[in-house]
């Protein structure tokens, strides 16, 4: 974890002096300067921490190292211990850089560095100062929850608003559909009735033919 936290200070301080080169090859090019490229980015600079460290790593464990440690070896098979040395070596250096990709793709990384890269290039317009903690806790988380709970109850509000609204519409469809309904019902009965006086009238004119004379 040392090792770790000893990269990411160096990946902070690479960037850092990213963006002092950028300032001053900005300064310099507002002067009528020769045109400066601009600072790498920090997936750029991760990478290239990455490259000195594995550069260093083997640098640490050199052919002579190894050699003494196997001393006999080497004195019987000079050779071949070279070539387990080469081996050993390219595939530490393949295993560490297929770890690093894991945690990289794992992470998404490359779009967060792309994202903070972003960040900072914006906030370099801006002329109001930056966010700084005050010391003081309970300010801080304050001053850090106030917005987003207010933006959240806003946006409750009108999440409320909505549903309250597709509430009534809903209550006005159902009382539509009960007085459609009613009325369906009443049209039904009047119906019944005209068929019920019909049929009447229809029997007491089959009764008539059926008097006897």
């Amino acid at each position: 974890m040392g090792d770790g936290g000893g990269a990411v200070g160096r990946l902070d301080m690479a960037a850092a002096r990213s963006g002092a080169e950028e300032a001053a090859a900005a300064a310099a090019g507002g002067d009528g300067g020769s045109p400066v490229p601009a600072a790498p980015g920090r997936a750029q600079v991760f990478t290239t921490v990455v490259d000195t460290f594995l550069e260093k790593l083997v640098a640490a464990g050199s052919y002579q190292r190894f050699a003494n440690c196997y001393r006999c070896f080497y004195k019987l098979q000079p050779e071949m211990t070279r070539s387990i040395y080469d081996q050993f070596i390219s595939q530490l250096q393949t295993s560490i850089k297929e770890e690093i990709q894991e945690v990289k793709d794992e992470g998404n990384l490359e779009v967060l560095f792309n994202s903070l890269d972003k960040i900072v290039e914006e906030a370099k317009n801006q002329e109001e100062p930056a966010w700084r903690p005050s010391g003081i806790p309970e300010e801080d988380v304050r001053s850090a929850m106030v917005p987003y709970l207010l933006k959240h109850r806003s946006y409750l509000r009108k999440v409320l608003k909505e549903k309250e609204e597709e509430n009534r519409k809903v209550a006005e469809s159902v009382l539509a559909g009960r007085d459609r309904i009613a009325e369906l019902q009443q049209l039904i009965q009047a119906r019944k009735q005209a068929w019920q006086a019909i049929s009447k009238e229809q029997r007491e004119l089959i009764m008539t033919f059926k008097e006897p004379q």
